[in-house]
């Protein structure tokens, strides 16, 4: 792997950052430089709770470029949408930003592991949504997925919005975390793999498993 990704779920609580964090240490572990970066954060003021939940999976501590918000450039207070988040606080999303920033951070990384806010339709503005940022900067996509009741659902349609907008699926994150009733999270996937094997023959799939309850 090497330049940026966008890392997206099939809702809020899919274990995103969970994901990434796990695939940061997979990739870390086999040898290569890379970083996560947070797109946009809500819910917190100075630092990103996401980011922090990364540096405890990988190990690593705090990094320079988090001092240098680098890899949290753009931080609203209310845990909502960017686009109500940025509303509440009375302030603009400027997505030039979080392009510099990336672009920075792929000066020191072969990889950043851009971890997004919400599925791939949470607004960014009125007409701008998470997948359009993926869309625009030809970012391919990492799907983090789960075995909770209505993921296929989930699952399918944020694949066919990947499809729809002739996005690059790298790869699908199945995090077992959620794995509470076996019956149906073997078949869950089982089901997503098979849909992923049919629509997207280049994709990877990967289990994230279970690590520690704190960081999911």
């Amino acid at each position: 792997m090497k330049g940026a990704y966008f890392i997206t779920g099939i809702d809020t609580d899919a274990g995103k950052s969970y994901a990434t964090g796990w695939l940061a240490r997979k990739l870390m572990d086999e040898g290569q430089k890379v970083i996560t970066q947070k797109f946009i954060q809500t819910g917190c003021i100075d630092s990103s709770e996401d980011i922090d939940i990364h540096r405890r999976i990988t190990g690593s501590g705090y990094l320079p470029e988090d001092n240098e918000r680098l890899t949290a450039p753009v931080i609203f207070s209310y845990p909502a949408s960017a686009q109500l988040a940025a509303s509440i606080d009375g302030r603009e999303i400027d997505l030039t930003v979080i392009d510099r920033a990336t672009e920075k951070l792929l000066e020191r990384y072969d990889t950043v592991l851009v971890e997004g806010a919400g599925g791939l339709m949470v607004p960014i503005t009125d007409t701008f949504m998470a997948i359009d940022y993926a869309a625009t900067r030809k970012l391919p996509v990492i799907l983090v997925t789960n075995s909770r009741l209505g993921s296929i659902n989930h699952t399918v349609l944020s694949l066919e919005a990947i499809a729809a907008r002739g996005l690059q699926l790298h790869s699908v994150l199945y995090n077992r975390y959620f794995d509470t009733d076996k019956v149906i999270s073997a078949d869950t996937r089982a089901f997503i793999e098979r849909y992923v094997r049919r629509h997207f023959p280049e994709a990877e799939i990967l289990d994230v498993p279970v690590i520690s309850a704190d960081v999911n």
